[in-house]
């Protein structure tokens, strides 16, 4: 029972410093756009689609 309240302390300690490092994120807007990434996802494949059907480039850098 000696050893209670030293656990008791550490787990305030643990507590307090999960819930600054959680108002931190949120201030600093951690949290503002959770739906942006899923959808870009589905974005990047048209996008890679264009670029493999354009012409490629065919100036090589070399005088004719």
């Amino acid at each position: 029972m000696e050893v209670f309240p030293i656990l008791v302390g550490i787990s305030l300690v643990v507590v307090g410093l999960v819930v600054w490092i959680y108002f931190r994120m949120s201030n600093n807007g951690q949290f503002d756009d959770l739906d942006s990434p899923a959808q870009r996802i589905l974005l990047d494949d048209d996008q890679g689609e264009i670029a493999a059907k354009s012409p490629p480039d065919t100036d090589s850098g070399k005088p004719q």
